[in-house]
Parts: C-alpha cells; structure tokens; sequence
C-alpha cells in the first residue's frame, strides 16, 4: 500500500510538471522560504508524442516515395475509422482536421461529456492549452513591429521587479529565460496535501490573480541562468501576458479578440477568465489510472491558472485558421513571421525545435522540410496544430479525457494518438 501510494504521488508530480528544487545562484528568487513540492519532472510526453508521429510519418514515406505525392494516402474514411479507434481505446472525445490546399477532411467521435450522451462533433470547442502560446506571442511581435519594444527589451523595463534583471522578451518567448513553469507550484502551494490528486483537483477551481502569478515566480526554484537553456515555462507567458495589458491599457481579452482571432476569422474562440463551459464543448476530464478516483471532471477548473499561457478555447478550424494567418502574414510581417518560425533551441531530446511562440518538426511531404505550430496539455484535453510553412497544408487534433499518470504508473498510456496523426499527417502527401 505504501508504494502503490507513493508512485500515485510521483505520477501527481509528473502530471503537474513539478521541478526539482534548483535555485538560481545569486537570484532574487531563491526558494529558501518556498513551500517543498514533490521533486519530479517528467518531459512533454504531448510534445514528445507529436514529434514521434512526424518521424514516424516521415520514415513511412521514406520507404514508399510514392505517398509524397498523395499516393495510398489515408482515406477520410479511414481517418474516421482511426477516430472511433481512439475513443473506443479510452479517449472521451476527439475532433480532427485536414487541410491540403482546397480540400478538407473533418471528423469527430466519442462524447462531449464523460458521462454524457450528446456526440462529439467537428465543431465543438475545447481547451487549446498552450496553444494559446504562439497567439500571445503572435501579440508581442505586432508590438515588436509597431516599436514598442524589441526583442532586447528587458521585462524589469515594462513590469519591474516582477523577474530579474536581464531577462528579456526573447527569452519570455523562446522559454530561455530560466523561470519555472509556476502553475504546479500555485496548485501544491494550495493543496492540503500536493502529493493527493484529490487535493490538487479540489483547489483548480479557484481564481489565479496577477499578483498570485508574480508570487509563483518569487517562490518557485528557477531552473538556470536566462539565456543558458531551454526549460518550459507557463510563468513566462503569463508575464508577456501582463507586459501586454500594461503597454496596450487593453486586457488579453481584448487584444486577442481584435488582433488575432478577428483578422484570422477564428469566429468560436475565445480567452475566459472564469470556470465552466456553455454550448457545444468538449468537456475536460483527467485519467488517474488506478489510484484515487480514477477518473475527475474538470468543469471547475478555472482558466486563471494559465491566463496568456493556455486558457484559450476554439475549435480545430479556428487552430487551422490561425497558424494559415500567421505564416501567410495577415497577423504579422512574413519578415516577422519568418523570425518566429527560426528555432532559437534544436536538438532537444524531450521537445521539438523551439522558435518564438511556435516549434517546428520534420515534414514527411517535403524532404528536409518543416511543419510548425504548437501542441496544448491542460489537465483534461490534449490539441495539436500544425501547418505547412505556405499554409497550404494543415492538421489539428482535440482530444478530451487526458491520461495524468502514464508513465510513472502504468507502462502504456489510456490510449495512443500516434496512429490517428500520422495518418493525417500522410493525408497532407
């Protein structure tokens, strides 16, 4: 009973991303007085997922040159089939989306809820994650563009005190500023007990305040230097999040609604700030495998916990439409478009290539060539979504009913997307 209880507690920590306590020398933000957390950080394994379907697409068409140009490509009805694979496997609900040139493949299966009886269709919305990611930073380079601020700008210039000095924004969004992810921390600092999921999950309902967010990224172990390696950060984005409403006036919100989601005509989207969810959404809810309650529904899950680094909701047409707008420069310059697609980290072992906002993976269609886009992990939903870099060719994929605790307790994940996206990947041939 005591190990069983005990790896229940690793795989908590691995599905919070929770950091090993390494400080920062001669930070300001040591964690001396800092609430202990379990010390286990597990790598992407959504990101780590994404890039081996791309390999393994890429090696398929290797062999067989001739599905380069479409040849045996997966059938809709085959992708169809992939779809009710995955929920029948233990997904709740999927929806999926090709695009290649004027022709586009659509397709959803499992439930909206997870107990429920409405079905899943392509249009319902779910939580992107971080996915938001390359939106917020999508909002930084139009003001980078406009001179409000380069690159080299310090965040100490725009919000001081609130990081250390020398952090800039190109570090915010390249994740090389060395900040902790934070969310993890603000959960176990909240929870009676960090190592129950029941404890964690009882305390996502309740709001995160900028003020809450900032103490985070005071309390929490830094994970190096800035600018001396990647390390995945929530807490960053949520700070371009801040350096945007305090040069603009303007909230997140508001910013996103008229300069990202109106100019790409992502028409279901949206930024909320508070829990729940209204009309046709796919409801999140999270897998504990065989410890505690095994499954929770996360309608009480409160968006602001990840504010500027996940809380935006959309469907897989508006991801489709977004990354399409951003490389064909309606929301950017192609010059601007161009920096942000240029990795500033490669070669990582648990994380693709990493730009600005957006990473890239190998393109099984054009040798030597690269998809871009982001992948998105809340508590309950995993979102992929990617694009050819002429937006011709996309793919985007939202899965509910997301398994926390492979693969610290169980030797197989609840079930494996791997099949459905390289065959939508292939599709794009």
């Amino acid at each position: 009973m005591e190990r069983t209880t005990r790896r229940a507690a690793l795989a908590l920590s691995a599905a919070l991303a929770l950091a090993a306590p390494l400080v920062v020398a001669g930070s300001a933000h040591a964690a001396g007085t800092a609430r202990p957390a379990p010390a286990v950080a597990a790598p992407d394994t959504v990101s780590a997922m994404v890039a081996d379907a791309a390999r393994q697409a890429q090696r398929e068409v290797a062999t067989n040159r001739t599905l380069a140009r479409g040849a045996n490509a997966p059938t809709g009805a085959a992708l169809d089939a992939a779809l009710d694979d995955l929920v029948a496997d233990g997904a709740i609900a999927v929806t999926a989306r090709v695009e290649k040139g004027a022709r586009t493949w659509s397709g959803a299966a499992g439930t909206r809820e997870r107990e429920g009886r409405a079905k899943a269709r392509p249009y319902d919305r779910f939580r992107v994650a971080s996915n938001t990611k390359p939106m917020i930073a999508t909002l930084v380079m139009q003001e980078v563009e406009k001179g409000t601020w380069t690159l080299d700008t310090p965040v100490e210039e725009v919000l001081p005190g609130v990081m250390p000095a020398g952090v800039t924004i190109e570090q915010l969004l390249s994740h090389r500023s060395g900040a902790p992810t934070a969310t993890d921390w603000i959960l176990a600092s909240r929870a009676a007990d960090p190592s129950s999921f029941d404890s964690v999950f009882a305390v996502m309902g309740q709001e995160v305040t900028d003020a809450d967010h900032i103490e985070a990224l005071r309390s929490a172990p830094w994970m190096n230097e800035p600018g001396e390696g990647f390390s995945y950060s929530n807490a960053g984005y949520v700070v371009l999040g801040m350096m945007l409403e305090e040069v603009t006036g303007r909230s997140v919100e508001h910013l996103l609604e008229r300069r990202v989601f109106a100019p790409a005509r992502m028409w279901q989207s949206a930024y909320p700030d508070d829990p729940g969810v209204r009309g046709p959404f796919l409801h999140e809810s999270a897998y504990t495998g065989p410890v505690e309650a095994g499954w929770y529904d996360l309608d009480h899950w409160d968006p602001s916990l990840f504010a500027a680094a996940g809380a935006v909701t959309g469907t897989t047409e508006d991801l489709a439409d977004f990354t399409e707008a951003l490389v064909t420069g309606r929301l950017v310059d192609a010059e601007t478009a161009a920096d942000m697609l240029e990795p500033r980290t490669v070669g990582q072992e648990a994380f693709p290539d990493y730009g600005l906002g957006v990473y890239r993976l190998p393109d099984p269609c054009v040798p030597g060539g690269w998809l871009y886009g982001h992948d998105g992990g809340s508590y309950g939903t995993i979102s992929v979504n990617l694009t050819s870099p002429d937006g011709e060719r996309q793919v985007s994929v939202g899965i509910t009913g997301r398994d926390l605790v492979y693969p610290v307790l169980t030797d197989e994940p609840l079930y494996d997307p791997s099949e459905l996206l390289v065959g939508m990947m292939r599709a794009t041939c």
